[in-house]
């Protein structure tokens, strides 16, 4: 069995519409940047890393109500009054149309109620008994690399275009960190797009000089706990001070990997019969043009050879 690619979905499509002007829209005016741009990402990824399986993850839930009752700064910068995540109007419109666009394709799509595209990622991340590709812009994945399982991460650099490929000794060379330690690196470096805290005055290297030397925020916490030496000149302090914070921010930055997925989630490409007549229609319609040409080329009509 071939190679499983994993998109984070929201993501992409948020690169897809800020690296391509509003003014590409459909004949009746809606902007579709985002869905063209998407289309021919997903296209050049399938052509380019020929990926026998494909699962476009989805958060059904933005804001998870566990992450948030651990920490309520978590993302509330991003939210609006009424609860809904801060989204731009023109790209708001055309993300029910990317669901219709990939439906119509027989792309197979994956979320569940309570939890974030990361959480559904990180399980059939889990599952997996191939190589994994997991493509996304957002660094919390990186915790995910797993050189023995074959799971990297594809990250996207600028917009879409480019991917910089990162295992665990990427994540070595860049953080100073065991491969496998991001997720607690992160815990004690904090993340202010995410309204993550982090310990207040550990940056980013004392973060890597403290995760080299205790492994992790649970050997951090062994160790303030019997007193043991080896913390860099001022941390001690620091690290007690923020012991609320580090009981419960692993909960929020380790993603879930034991999300109740069906088990028929397979992802073959496609993997279900496209309905070329309604992507015809979707295409015409929204004016998508070479974008759908190629997009299709790329996945349905692999089900076809």
């Amino acid at each position: 069995m071939g190679s499983l690619m994993l998109l984070d979905t929201a993501s992409l499509y948020y690169r897809a519409f800020y690296g391509m002007p509003e003014t590409v829209t459909a004949p009746d005016g809606t902007p579709v940047n985002a869905i063209r741009g998407l289309l021919d990402a997903i296209a050049r990824l399938v052509r380019d890393r020929s990926p026998e399986r494909l699962v476009a993850c989805l958060d059904a839930d933005w804001r998870p109500a566990f992450r948030v009752s651990a920490i309520p700064s978590y993302k509330a910068h991003r939210a609006e009054p009424d609860g809904t995540e801060q989204t731009p109007p023109g790209l708001a419109v055309q993300v029910p149309l990317i669901t219709q666009v990939l439906t119509a394709a027989g792309i197979a799509m994956a979320e569940h109620e309570g939890y974030e595209a990361d959480d559904i990622i990180a399980t059939l991340a889990d599952r997996a008994r191939t190589p994994v590709e997991v493509v996304t812009g957002d660094r919390d994945l990186f915790q995910l690399v797993d050189d023995d399982r074959q799971i990297r991460i594809l990250y996207t650099i600028r917009g879409l275009a480019k991917l910089e490929p990162v295992t665990e000794s990427e994540v070595e060379k860049k953080y100073d960190i065991p491969g496998k330690a991001y997720a607690d690196f992160a815990v004690l470096r904090g993340d202010p797009s995410d309204g993550l805290p982090g310990v207040p005055g550990i940056g980013e290297k004392t973060a890597a000089t403290l995760i080299r030397a205790f492994g992790s925020v649970d050997g951090i916490q062994k160790a303030l706990d019997l007193g043991h030496g080896g913390f860099p000149p001022g941390t001690r302090k620091k690290l007690e001070a923020a012991r609320d914070y580090l009981d419960v921010a692993p909960s929020v930055v380790i993603t879930a990997r034991g999300v109740p997925l069906p088990d028929d989630i397979d992802g073959r490409l496609p993997a279900r019969p496209p309905d070329q007549e309604e992507l015809t229609e979707i295409g015409v319609a929204l004016g998508l043009g070479s974008s759908l040409t190629r997009f299709r080329a790329a996945v349905t009509e692999r089900g076809d050879s």
